[in-house]
């Protein structure tokens, strides 16, 4: 029967990030912001050309630091609770937006409730989920209920394409507003917390030897990590925090810009772009969930930082080519590597520090992704908009993962190590 509730507690926490996961769809927003200003006339949008990407990287901002209070929310209200403040200001973000053109209304709507209640939502469910598992679970796990977040714009890009066209930019926020309030709180019901004293299925007693010191190992993650603060005072998260903030900002550059990219070679089908990209996310995450704990998080890391660097060096020529196999091909595979940054991460949390502080720790660790999307797509937008191209935005990515890729031998992998003898005991 527990078990059960843990599996549910894993579909609600995929559900909510398949609702929360419209941040992926903002490149379709930006298009018919840009087309209204081009169209121009009364009710139109009047924005200015480098402030087209203004409120979705203040949203990738604020999400990112809300998850620090959610966190903190989650560790000591539990995660239902935090799901639903997540649900009503997401909720009421969409619905100020649905009425108004305005830029600052947009960027307190779009960037501020939207991002806050996307970031109070997305608190709510990893830490929820991974308290019903065992510890050699914890990446696949991570990996499903992340890839909610991802795998929303397989939807989401062809209804918003589809509700756009049909009822105009303003009109089809109400759709998402709706969705936001009603989803959210539906799925929250199911976060709930497993018992004190709960042992999750391949956590068992078992008297072995081997089992005494496993248990022993995880025990000391938790007692070592008396206060959150802890973990700022380790040299490790700072190292996670600057391989977060290079690898999930060259990741939201390309996200936010993918259906303009697209059009040159996909035409009226470059949103499907988005959905290409997610399905690589999503896969990404599963993939690294699932090799990160056979092999290792710091060679998982590794390797995906190496490919995310090619791939940005080359991602300047998918946007100049009119083929759209080529176009295909670099958005699936930027996805997959961005999707695996969200996986490997929350993970090393984990390991490093335990569950005990694991919402308010991951929540800190995370303001990385959303200073380094904020960072990144405005100083991409500054340099396309000066240069009239992309080329210099796609080197400057390329360079920082480079940095990122040298950084990454720097994480300490002796929790690797340990989490390998683990394995043999758990499996």
């Amino acid at each position: 029967m527990k078990s059960n509730k843990g599996v549910a507690v894993i579909i609600a926490g995929l559900g909510i990030n398949l609702v929360i996961g419209v941040l992926y769809a903002w490149s379709i927003f930006k298009d018919a912001i840009v087309e209204s200003i081009a169209r121009g006339g009364e009710g139109a949008f009047n924005w200015a050309p480098t402030s087209l990407n203004d409120p979705y990287a203040l949203c990738c901002l604020i999400f990112s630091f809300s998850m620090v209070p959610a966190g903190r929310m989650q560790d000591l209200m539990g995660p239902r609770k935090v799901a639903l403040i997540g649900g009503f200001l997401g909720g009421a973000g969409f619905l100020l937006i649905a009425n108004s053109v305005d830029y600052w209304v947009w960027m307190f709507g779009f960037g501020g409730l939207v991002g806050a209640g996307i970031g109070f939502a997305y608190a709510s469910t990893t830490p929820a989920a991974l308290r019903w598992v065992a510890p050699n679970k914890s990446g696949f796990v991570t990996a499903v209920v992340v890839s909610g977040f991802a795998l929303a714009s397989l939807y989401i890009a062809p209804l918003a394409t589809y509700l756009v066209k049909g009822n105009g930019l303003n009109n089809s926020m109400l759709f998402f507003s709706v969705e936001f309030f009603l989803l959210v709180t539906l799925f929250s019901v199911f976060l709930i917390l497993p018992p004190e004293g709960y042992n999750p299925v391949g956590f068992q007693e078992r008297r072995s030897a081997d089992n005494d010191k496993a248990r022993h190992t995880f025990a000391h993650l938790d007692e070592e990590v008396a206060s959150s603060l802890y973990a700022l005072k380790d040299t490790r998260f700072w190292i996670l925090w600057i391989l977060l903030f290079i690898g999930a900002g060259a990741g939201l550059m390309v996200i936010g810009n993918v259906k303009p990219l697209a059009k040159l070679s996909m035409g009226e089908l470059a949103y499907l772009a988005i959905a290409i990209l997610a399905i690589g996310d999503a896969s990404g995450r599963i993939l690294a969930g699932t090799l990160s704990t056979r092999f290792g998080r710091r060679n998982v890391l590794t390797v995906a930082f190496l490919l995310q660097m090619v791939l940005m060096f080359s991602a300047f020529y998918a946007s100049q080519s009119s083929a759209a196999i080529y176009i295909v091909i670099v958005a699936t595979l930027i996805g997959l590597n961005y999707g695996a940054n969200l996986v490997i991460f929350p993970s090393y949390v984990k390991d490093f520090w335990g569950m005990k502080h694991f919402g308010v720790i991951y929540g800190m660790l995370f303001t990385a992704w959303g200073i380094g999307g904020f960072v990144m797509i405005k100083v991409a937008e500054y340099l396309t908009h000066a240069s009239h191209s992309s080329y210099s935005s796609f080197m400057l990515a390329g360079s920082l993962v480079a940095l990122g890729l040298g950084l990454t031998f720097c994480v300490d992998n002796r929790k690797d190590i340990e989490r390998a003898a683990l394995r043999k005991v758990f499996s």
